[in-house]
């Protein structure tokens, strides 16, 4: 076997952020940060900085299909992330291109509302997310409310909340869910890992700053990157935990916009 087949490669399907914090630039930002090869498949384009995002334009399904097919049948991909899918037609497209191309290592994030408050996920997209995409999805990774709004109760408060719907969630199709405490309150933000083997809990200090934009888009492709290394699922969670963690208590070094700045993605080296 050669060097160069041994690259791993990791696609990230998403909108396009265009102050550069989160999406699919974050994304690829983290996939070089973590040795990983990165392509991208564009779903949807944004008007954005880190005050707020201005405007959505989706790109048509077929050309997002158009995308998956280019780089699935040249690319040897080791994982996908996915990220902001934004209307029923185009999550239809991915589901179906996952499918016709047998994607393995699937981190979904289900991406509904942006840091500054934007709603990214029309309210009539939830119910085709739910059906199309999350048994598709080895790992799924909603933050407090988007977990609340996949299973359309109320934002879990505690621990045990947090447990019990990950497992509705798996109950709903998702292999494996990844319950992100980052909205909770506590000198630790608490992330569980649910599978049908148990809970696993991951636990970092929680940084006082307001330069998180893009911290969930982080997590989610660093993840797919351990994924696409070949780590185990467990062992890429923790080590996608470190790395955001590491980068969110360095994003004050950075001076990035004047609302919520990213995330030091490359804060190991500069």
């Amino acid at each position: 076997m050669t060097e160069a087949s041994r690259t791993a490669i990791a696609v990230t399907i998403a909108g396009s952020d265009s102050s550069g914090g989160a999406g699919i630039q974050a994304d690829l930002k983290t996939f070089s940060a973590l040795g990983v090869f990165g392509a991208s498949v564009i779903a949807a384009l944004t008007a954005q900085n880190t005050r707020g995002v201005t405007g959505i334009h989706d790109v048509p399904p077929a050309f997002v299909t158009a995308q998956i097919d280019a780089v699935f049948s040249d690319l040897a991909v080791g994982a996908v992330k996915i990220g902001m899918l934004s209307v029923p037609a185009t999550i239809e497209a991915v589901a179906d291109g996952l499918a016709r191309h047998t994607a393995r290592n699937v981190v979904l994030d289900p991406v509904m509302i942006a840091t500054s408050g934007a709603r990214l996920l029309a309210p009539e997209a939830v119910a085709t997310l739910v059906r199309d995409l999350l048994p598709r999805a080895d790992l799924v990774t909603p933050n407090l409310p988007e977990a609340a709004a996949l299973l359309d109760c109320a934002v879990a408060t505690d621990e045990a909340a947090m447990r019990a719907q990950g497992e509705a969630l798996i109950a709903r199709g998702a292999r494996a869910v990844l319950m992100k405490g980052g909205h909770g309150e506590g000198p630790e933000s608490t992330d569980l890992l649910v599978t049908a083997d148990g809970v696993r809990r991951f636990a970092a200090p929680r940084v006082a700053t307001r330069n998180t934009h893009g911290s969930g888009c982080t997590l989610s492709s660093a993840i797919a990157a351990g994924l696409a290394r070949g780590l185990g699922l467990a062992d890429a969670v923790g080590a996608a935990k470190t790395y955001v963690a590491d980068a969110i208590a360095a994003a004050d070094r950075l001076a990035i916009g004047h609302g919520h700045g990213p995330l030091h993605h490359f804060s190991r080296w500069w």
